[in-house]
């Protein structure tokens, strides 16, 4: 569901390796990944929809959730069970009330159908309540074919294949109901969902559970256990994230943000302490520039996408949708956040050429954000595109002589007489000239040491 890169290593100069290595790195930066802590459909983007009468989804997004829903939930073995391979055909339907209907048939051939209960709570159920009755369902089916599937396993590659199928059914299961309690408002009970997930499928590491573990630990403000996972996961052998370098951030400023002053750091300069989060926040703003604009609310939100593009405006939407209000709970920290984060561009001028602590900033971001974000969002770009002065200056003196030439044309005798007005007030008058030449005449005498008469 995140994505994995594959790449196939060439044997060359040390200087080629450095080149290919750059590029799939940004490869990697540019794609697309699965947003960890994504809405459901019926009883989140359908509310937002009903009350606005806008959509929250773009069709390259979805398109992209059907893909993961069919490499997910689909395998080579579904022809076997028949609401298997209903539920195949579910997941490549458009359009919405043709998959309710199809989830449905799947649960008339087979009562224990899990990914037709999937189905039903991610779009039939209306609120979260009525998504977790659905996902428990949906979790005792699917812990049974789990079992089953296990027992199976070692007779042949299509039932290894039907295992792993399984197992991720169970795991996407467990993580929605995590994701039902912490809007529920059950958050240790959500934190110890994902703790045991991450215990049981370390594999698995590639869904980024890890986020919705910080997103939790933070509201229940377990600042320790916090700095515990972003100990394991902010290792410079680990793809970064917004959600990864913004929280490592405000644990560095929640220590001297209640107290920060920036009259009084100028006067006597920054502490230790205030150093190591000025950096931390320079390294965040480096990854995802997009994300102060957010939390400063200098930008309103709208409701994340179902895919993010890490570095781009759709993650910075995604991060700031849930992690405002944890900005906002630490005393100060916008407020220091407000006075650095702008610092960060003066350290990296040329964001496209070279970085400061991460590769060079991806320059596909905003094409790719304008596919995953609706029409009425203003996509953040960056770094914005400056035309030189001299472009600005030939495109206006183009533009007026157009215009001249245009109203020539049409009014003839009214410009002619306007040119004439025109030339007339920029010629010299007599007593002008005059008083020019004798003033002339009087500093070349002065100058030559003569006086007249």
């Amino acid at each position: 569901m995140g994505g994995t890169e594959s790449s196939i290593s060439e044997p060359g100069s040390p200087s080629r390796n450095r080149e290919s290595e750059t590029s799939r790195q940004n490869l990697s930066e540019c794609k697309v990944w699965r947003n960890p802590l994504n809405l459901f459909r019926g009883a989140e983007y359908r509310r937002y929809t009903w009350v606005t009468g806008k959509e929250p989804l773009t069709y390259y997004d979805m398109n992209l959730s059907a893909q993961d829903h069919q490499t997910f939930f689909t395998c080579d073995t579904d022809f076997l069970r028949p609401s298997d391979t209903v539920m195949q055909k579910a997941w490549r339907e458009r359009n919405p009330p043709a998959r309710i209907k199809a989830a449905y048939q799947a649960l008339e051939l087979n009562n224990d159908c899990a990914t037709a209960y999937v189905l039903l709570a991610e779009e039939e159920a209306t609120t979260i309540v009525d998504a977790e009755k659905l996902f428990k369902q949906a979790l005792k089916a699917g812990e049974t074919i789990y079992r089953q599937s296990q027992q199976c396993q070692h007779q042949s590659p299509q039932h290894e294949a039907q295992l792993r199928r399984d197992t991720n059914v169970l795991v996407y299961i467990k993580r929605r109901l995590a994701m039902c309690a912490r809007k529920l408002g059950r958050i240790r009970e959500a934190v110890k969902i994902m703790r045991d997930l991450m215990k049981e499928f370390p594999p698995l590491t590639m869904l980024n559970i890890h986020e919705n573990l910080l997103e939790s630990l933070l509201e229940l403000q377990a600042y320790a256990d916090v700095q515990a996972v972003l100990a394991k996961y902010d290792d410079i052998g680990l793809p970064k994230s917004a959600a990864i370098c913004y929280t490592a951030a405000l644990l560095k400023t929640r220590t001297v943000s209640e107290k920060f002053s920036l009259e009084t750091a100028s006067r006597r300069g920054l502490s230790t302490a205030e150093i190591n989060a000025v950096e931390a926040i320079h390294r965040a703003v480096e990854f995802n520039p997009h994300v102060p604009k957010y939390l400063l609310e200098m930008k309103s939100l709208i409701l994340p996408p179902e895919h993010i593009l890490k570095r781009g405006d759709s993650e910075a939407i995604a991060y700031a949708f849930f992690h405002l209000q944890h900005w906002k709970r630490i005393e100060g920290a916008l407020n220091l956040l407000q006075c650095t984060w702008e610092g960060t561009f003066r350290m990296i001028p040329h964001p496209l050429e070279k970085g400061h602590l991460f590769y060079p900033y991806p320059s596909c971001t905003e094409m790719a954000d304008r596919e995953l974000l609706p029409t009425f969002h203003h996509v953040s770009v960056y770094p914005k595109k400056e035309l030189p002065l001299f472009i600005h200056f030939t495109a206006g003196f183009c533009s007026s002589t157009a215009m001249i030439a245009i109203l020539t044309h049409q009014f003839p005798e009214i410009m002619g007489i306007f040119a004439k007005t025109m030339l007339g007030l920029w010629r010299p008058q007599p007593w002008a000239s005059s008083g020019f030449e004798e003033n002339t005449q009087d500093l070349k005498s002065e100058d030559l040491g003569l006086s007249s008469g």
